[in-house]
């Protein structure tokens, strides 16, 4: 078994204030409710090259305190836990977030994503955002940041969008 880092804990505050952050704010062609189905469910991101796989490993319904194992690469494993999980249906808006507890590679101290669903003029609006901090003296993490992380978030986008397009749009 791979060794693992722990990395530090963080909340959602840290998406305004993290050192490197991303953020892939795109329109999809279908229902907020449908998004967000594809979005939370088991396996999901199987549309995007650059990840490995993803496995909720807490029963559903998944929510605050939910877990989720990714395989990001070889040899790259993160270990997510779910501190913001907010659906509001009646408003056509949903948003979780994660930080990462531990992962495979050295050279992290904190990682996380917010995922955020809703209405738009046509579709949805998915609102993406990646944050992390190097850990203090590390080495750069070439699959968590500079041109490496950028190709990778691009990739992750134009996946996004190609997988949707293909969806049929609900009404």
């Amino acid at each position: 078994m791979a060794r693992s880092y722990a990395l530090d804990s963080f909340d959602l505050d840290f998406f305004d204030t993290a050192p490197v952050s991303y953020r892939i704010d795109v329109n999809l062609p279908v229902t907020p409710e449908r998004a967000w189905a594809e979005l939370t469910r088991q396996h999901t991101l199987d549309w995007c090259r650059a990840i490995r796989g993803i496995e909720f490993t807490s029963p559903p319904p998944y929510g605050v305190g939910t877990t989720r194992q990714a395989k990001l690469g070889p040899g790259v494993a993160l270990s997510e836990y779910f501190f913001d999980w907010v659906e509001e249906p009646a408003e056509h808006h949903y948003r979780n977030a994660f930080r990462g507890e531990s992962v495979t590679v050295p050279g992290l101290s904190r990682f996380g994503e917010l995922t955020e669903v809703s209405s738009a003029d046509v579709g949805c609006r998915l609102v993406w955002r990646f944050a992390l901090e190097l850990a203090t003296g590390a080495k750069p993490v070439r699959l968590f940041s500079g041109p490496t992380a950028a190709s990778v978030f691009k990739t992750v986008e134009t996946d996004t969008l190609r997988h949707f397009s293909t969806l049929r749009p609900q009404t």
